[in-house]
């Protein structure tokens, strides 16, 4: 070791004795470098401090927790280690002054290393204050074996066809600079891809009464819908549209990430979203890859087109160069070689667990048989016959409706969540009345549902105001002290046996003077950790998302047992990747079988999936 800092032999030893429970804020990380110096460790050891942390309420990093907890000074976090850090934990830029190395090594500033040991060793602190805090809020073991399946996803990871990845940088980057060059011809701007010089140039071609005010996403695609906008500022504000695309920059990050196996590994971030535990993407950030809209049958030759560099047949057969590829980055991840990938998802869990939780019975007898809810919502709210329902009848057009109604509406959105959700513009003729009409017919419709959102409500301000816990809808919320951390908490006890916390809950009024509910969070859009204010609707969506979640992890442990290795997962879908050993229908039902199976802790939750078989990744 570096300066002659050796572990010692006791320590090495237990990293490998069961007797020794391994604590680590991030475990994940230590556990895999750990496990790259040493060998594989046994992940069934380890504990994260982190997830403990997030499965409490509390932020992610050390310091915010540090911080959110009260800690004292001398227990928290050292605020200067983050440029040391990066200083001998990252390549550094050879130089003819640091006779052109590319790491920092403790001997090249033995007083940094010095700083960076006391740092690390007040980080320990830190986390042993934590973990000892947290001791008194237990993560269910069930829950901590899918944070160890966790670690064995992201270390197994996901195969790349690096040759596709190749493709598309090099056709992405012979199609941004013949852009530019367009885009310099037709403007003869130094620079078109500066924000001032293009909208400068395209204010002066345009009356003085009709000026752009900007380039955003949002301005660009507005003003192309105009008619008779100049033919030179339709095509440059086109040409600021592909070179705008940011979709293509997941194949950086892809090349970037790859590993000499020729696998992705750590894509999956667990138990990111505090209060219902679901997974966030890392890296790669699989929860927004692009749609494939392409035709399936087409996609192999496309594909070969990519690889081959055929920038020229791309744009001829296809139009839109950066649209092709950003249809194509899910493809990018492909079965390991002589396997394929077998893909799962649950269909309309979220719709099906609302259902379950509020016992809105006919929905329930919908999702027992045909399951197609966007037409039986649709069939409730406006009186017609489901039959009638279908293509090629004029009461199809209502199953839009149904579909955005049931996107929408479940969680207490109203006309504006209805906008948000039809994505396709399909109700764009629809008025704001009637659009709050399909809002009252669906609320109607679901009493039971709408119900759920103000029992949850009332009973989250009964336990914060007096005290003591009240049980609603199969679910139970209590107001706990904790003595340690001297800090109380708002917890729904789930019907998985998990809890969801909420940090220091108040009662206030909102600003229709009622009485609102408020607890200590992560600001989603600030990434502050500051006082959020929350209601039965938003209490509705946790509490859903939180049973949907655990089906997801439960079904996750179930495959793994039963030998159906995942390389990861996104919301309610699953693609693992196996060697065949059945037909496709086969292996596919397989699955599909044992996502559909009752789960104990939800007797008459009922569950369907769908799939498919392939050598990629898509999206059907």
């Amino acid at each position: 070791m570096a300066c002659g800092e050796v572990p010692p032999i006791w320590l090495i030893a237990a990293l490998r004795d069961p007797d020794y429970i391994k604590h680590a804020y991030n475990a994940n990380f230590e556990w895999l470098c750990l496990s790259k110096w040493y060998g594989l460790l046994p992940p069934e050891q380890w504990r994260c401090t982190l997830f403990h942390g997030l499965y409490a309420g509390f932020p992610r990093s050390l310091q915010a927790t540090g911080a959110a907890m009260g800690l004292a000074e001398d227990k928290q976090k050292l605020t200067v280690g983050k440029s040391l850090i990066t200083y001998f934990c990252k390549p550094c830029k050879p130089t003819a002054k640091n006779g052109g190395r590319t790491r920092n090594l403790p001997k090249h500033d033995p007083e940094k290393w010095g700083l960076f040991k006391t740092y690390n060793a007040q980080d320990v602190v830190a986390e042993m204050e934590i973990e000892r805090l947290l001791s008194k809020i237990p993560v269910p073991p069930w829950l901590q074996q899918q944070w160890v399946t966790n670690l064995k996803v992201n270390y197994r990871g996901v195969a790349l066809d690096s040759d596709l990845v190749a493709g598309a940088l090099n056709i992405m980057a012979e199609e941004q600079a013949a852009l530019m060059d367009e885009a310099q011809k037709l403007t003869g701007l130094e620079n078109p891809n500066s924000i001032a010089q293009v909208t400068a140039w395209i204010n002066r071609i345009q009356p003085p009464d009709d000026q752009i005010p900007g380039l955003t996403k949002e301005i660009v695609a507005d003003w192309l819908q105009r008619d008779g906008l100049h033919p030179a500022v339709r095509r440059m504000l086109e040409i600021r549209q592909e070179l705008g695309k940011t979709s293509t920059k997941k194949y950086d990050k892809m090349a970037a990430t790859v590993c000499k196996d020729g696998r992705v590994h750590g894509m999956m971030q667990f138990y990111k979203a505090n209060r219902s535990g679901r997974w966030a993407g890392e890296l790669v950030q699989l929860q927004n890859l692009p749609r494939t809209y392409l035709d399936f049958d087409s996609i192999g030759d496309i594909r070969q087109l990519v690889k081959q560099d055929q920038r020229d047949a791309l744009t001829m057969l296809y139009g839109s160069v950066s649209d092709t590829l950003s249809q194509l980055i899910r493809t990018a991840l492909v079965a390991g070689p002589g396997h394929v990938l077998i893909d799962a998802d649950f269909s309309a869990i979220e719709a099906r667990v609302i259902s379950w939780v509020a016992q809105e019975q006919w929905r329930l007898e919908v999702f027992r048989t045909h399951g197609k809810i966007y037409e039986a919502s649709a069939s409730q709210m406006f009186g017609v016959p489901i039959d009638r329902i279908k293509k090629g009848n004029p009461e199809y057009a209502l199953r839009q409706r149904g579909k955005v109604a049931e996107l929408a509406l479940g969680y207490g959105g109203g006309v504006m969540a209805m906008r948000r959700m039809d994505t396709g513009h399909q109700l764009d003729d629809v008025s704001d009345e009637e659009m709050q009409g399909i809002v009252n017919r669906w609320r109607e419709t679901n009493r039971r549902i709408q119900g759920l959102w103000y029992d949850l409500e009332n009973a989250a301000i009964d336990v914060i105001e007096n005290g003591g816990s009240r049980a609603t809808h199969g679910l139970i919320l209590a107001r706990e002290f904790n003595p340690d951390l001297q800090m109380s908490f708002l917890t729904i006890l789930l019907p998985s046996g998990r809890k969801s916390y909420y940090v220091e809950p108040r009662i206030t009024q909102n600003r229709w003077g009622q009485k609102a509910i408020c607890y200590y969070g992560l600001n989603q859009e600030t990434k502050k950790w500051m006082e959020i204010e929350t209601y039965g609707g938003k209490l509705t969506e946790n509490v859903i998302q939180s049973i949907a979640r655990d089906c997801l992890g439960f079904v996750i442990d179930k495959l793994e047992a039963k030998g159906f290795p995942i390389v990861f997962h996104i919301h309610d879908e699953v693609v693992i990747d196996i060697q065949p050993w059945a037909s496709p229908e086969a292996m596919l039902k397989a699955v599909t079988d044992i996502m559909s199976e009752p789960i104990p802790w939800a007797p008459g939750l009922p569950l369907n999936a769908d799939g498919w078989v392939g050598t990629f990744f898509r999206k059907d």
